[in-house]
Formats: structure tokens, sequence, C-alpha cells
């Protein structure tokens, strides 16, 4: 494994961070900004690399998508069908690769995470795990054997129908209320008139979030069978929230699934990121150096 100088970008919905850095424990410079038009976002991320980022190796981006990640493609290194306003069909990895002439990698920034924290973080005694996002929407990298899931495109757990219990008729605009488009925090804000920072803890909207999130997580346990699920996003920041969905996936369970991780030892199961709020740009350096590596 080497642990050489690389560039990470995560471009979140919300958010884009990069950083130079080894690893965890070896970031020489971070930096974030709001994820704004392509226009004005990448060209940010340029100008990095060509600054305090000069001295990378390679680079990895770990973007919101849907994404065409297929080497094969001639689309590849895209944001797709994004839901985000003007990201539609947009190059990213290509214009990197292009103007700073150094390799990049590209995928999902929630298979990034994965990957980060099956390096450095909570993931790293095992191979098959999810890394689960909850924030500004919903999303999931799925990595087997140590590697991200990847066939047809990539998995879009977002956007998977949960049994739902209320009227709201969700957020999403594509699906209306698919399990983003009702336990996403823009559907928090959007079902109670408040952003979630503003809901106390006894709110009833952490009950009825904690139902949905495990609905989800467990269908996604019954399909993938991770040996781990990593929870984190701004959503997860709220403290009694991951004690609620714990308690509720191991009832949901109901028994059926025969193990302790899904009872008993569920806290050991459904755990926070090792690398907190870096994991997603880790996980992006962490597949420029898999770039280097291979």
């Amino acid at each position: 494994m080497v642990s050489k100088l690389c560039g990470g970008v995560e471009t979140g919905g919300t958010w884009t961070v990069c950083a130079l850095a080894t690893g965890p424990d070896d970031i020489h410079v971070v930096v974030e900004f709001p994820t704004e038009s392509p226009g004005e976002t990448v060209p940010r991320v340029v100008e990095f690399f060509r600054g305090p980022g000069s001295a990378a190796e390679a680079i990895g981006i770990g973007s919101f998508g849907p994404v065409d990640a297929d080497r094969s493609s001639p689309d590849w290194g895209s944001v797709t069908t994004t839901p985000k306003p003007g990201w539609q069909h947009t190059p990213v990895a290509t214009v990197l690769r292009d103007r700073l002439e150094l390799p990049v990698a590209f995928d999902t920034d929630v298979n990034a995470a994965a990957l980060g924290e099956h390096r450095w973080g909570a993931g790293q005694e095992v191979g098959n795990l999810c890394y689960l996002t909850v924030g500004t929407g919903i999303g999931a990298g799925l990595l087997v054997g140590g590697e991200p899931v990847r066939g047809l495109v990539h998995p879009e757990v977002g956007h998977i129908r949960i049994p739902v219990s209320d009227s709201f008729a969700g957020v999403c605009p594509v699906h209306g209320n698919c399990w983003e488009g009702v336990a996403s925090g823009v559907a928090i804000a959007s079902r109670w008139g408040q952003s979630p920072a503003e809901l106390p803890d006894d709110h009833p909207a952490w009950a009825l979030e904690a139902e949905y999130l495990a609905l989800g997580i467990l269908s996604i346990v019954l399909v993938a069978s991770p040996e781990l699920v990593v929870i984190g996003g701004g959503v997860m920041e709220r403290a009694p929230l991951l004690p609620l969905v714990r308690e509720r996936l191991s009832a949901l369970n109901a028994g059926y699934l025969e193990t302790p991780r899904l009872g008993d030892e569920v806290d050991a199961y459904l755990v926070p990121p090792a690398l907190g709020d870096r994991a997603g740009v880790l996980g992006a350096v962490a597949l420029a150096q898999q770039l280097l590596e291979a």
C-alpha cells in the first residue's frame, strides 16, 4: 500500500472539499467552499491544485451523483442525471485531468467515503461494507471484497422505496416520496417547516426519521448483507438519532436474520464514521492512491 501525496476532491451537493494528504494523519492542507455552478466550482478546484496542491502525484474525485464512473465510456468522469440544478451531464474528471495534467480517479462521493473508512477508518477489519450518508440527500457506497459495487451503473440507494406512514408527498424532484424524498435533511425541513438543526431533541421529527432510516437500512442489509454499516452526514450529527435508528433496526429485523449484530451488538454494527466529516475527501485521496497502486 502506497502513501504517496495525493489530492482529494469531494464534490457534495452543498459543499466541495479539496485536500492534499497521504492519509488521515498527514493532511497537508484542506479547503472547503460551497458547491455552486460547475463554471464556478470546477475552476476553484483547479486553482487549489495549481497552488498548495501542486505537489499531488494523482487526484481522486468523489462526486455527488449519479455519475458515469465507467472508464470505457465516452462520458467517463461526468455527473449525469443529478437533480442538482446546472450540473446535469457535466464533465468533471476529464477537465481536471486535462487542465492539471495529472492522473485522475473518479467515483461517487459515497463510494469514496466507503473506501476511506475501509482503508483508514471504522471498516479496516471488514471486506463488505456499507457507507451511508444522510444529509442534503441520501446515498450509500457498497464495498464487496474491499471494492465498490458496480454493475449497470452504481447503487443509488437514496431512491429506493420504503413504506411511508404519513401523507408527506416527498421532495425528490424525480420520485417524490422515495427514501431520499422523505428522510433527507431537505425532506425534514420541508415536512416540519424548520431546518433539522432548529428542531429540539424531543420533536416527533426524530422518531419518524429513525423509523424511515431503519427501514431503508434494513433493506440494504437484506439485499447486500454488509458486515458493517457506517452512517454519517449532517442529519446524523443530531446525537440522539443514531441510538433511535439502532433500536428501530433491531426491532424491524424482528429476529429474522439471526445475528447478534442486529440484536445485542447493534451498537457495533451501525456506527459513525471514524474519519468524521473528512471521510469523503480522504476517500478521494484513497481513490488516487489506488490509481497509483494499480
